[in-house]
């Protein structure tokens, strides 16, 4: 996925409001733009962090630029949530993600669960129905490990439940974490920031839900899935 038009770099000035930030540019404007990514950020708000930004054409927008990237940890690190799903399917259509390029329709956001949308539903008129979950990851306190959630999540523990269920109906059912960072080779999840998901999550595992991870290659120019690593917790549900 290239970034087009071009990212603009510049240098983190603050995030607040879970939706803003303050930035300079490197012409030395200061600006106000949007952060797609309403989550804590844990690790990805320090002042004076080199940052790249998309600049929306659109005269309606409120704010021209968004964040897309920010360099932590010697590393660029990918926040936007709206790329996820369609890294997945990217990676779906690489066959990175076990037999999931071989069903025969893919659709996005479909009903499902208790006022739920499945973010990727695959179809096979012999292999059935595959129901695939998308979570965006970018936290890292330990080199080589992705870590989720980076705050309590309990709308992640009810997709976990959900996807129990279709499991039990007989149904594929799979959690894909999509890393958007370089630096890491596998991932684990976060039981001392969120209990109630790491408990959610062995449920899932238990009714028959596959697991994986997706790490991403990042540069200023372009994000892709590049390769699977493994998820700590599970040795059985592994993605085939």
């Amino acid at each position: 996925m290239i970034f087009d038009p071009p990212l603009i770099p510049a240098t983190l000035i603050r995030r607040y409001k879970r939706f803003l930030f303050d930035a300079e540019l490197d012409t030395g404007e200061l600006i106000t733009g949007s952060c797609p990514n309403t989550g804590s950020m844990r690790g990805l708000t320090e002042p004076g962090s080199r940052c790249y930004l998309t600049r929306h054409a659109s005269t309606t927008r409120k704010y021209a630029h968004a964040l897309e990237l920010v360099e932590a940890d010697n590393t660029l690190v990918g926040i936007n949530t709206g790329r996820p799903n369609l890294l997945v399917e990217e990676a779906i259509d690489k066959g990175l993600i076990g037999s999931l390029g071989t069903y025969a329709t893919r659709r996005r956001e479909q009903k499902y669960g208790v006022n739920s949308r499945i973010d990727i539903l695959l179809e096979d008129p012999e292999k059935g129905l595959a129901y695939v979950e998308v979570k965006n990851v970018h936290f890292r306190r330990s080199a080589g490990l992705a870590e989720f959630p980076d705050s309590v999540t309990s709308r992640g523990a009810k997709h976990l439940e959900e996807l129990g269920d279709m499991a039990e109906a007989g149904h594929r059912a799979i959690m894909v974490y999509l890393i958007q960072r370089n630096d890491v080779d596998r991932l684990s999840l976060c039981r001392d920031l969120d209990p109630a998901y790491a408990a959610a999550f062995d449920r899932a595992m238990t009714r028959g839900v596959e697991a994986c991870a997706i790490r991403c290659k990042i540069t200023s120019e372009q994000i892709s899935a590049e390769t699977m690593v493994p998820v700590e917790e599970t040795r059985l549900n592994s993605v085939l």
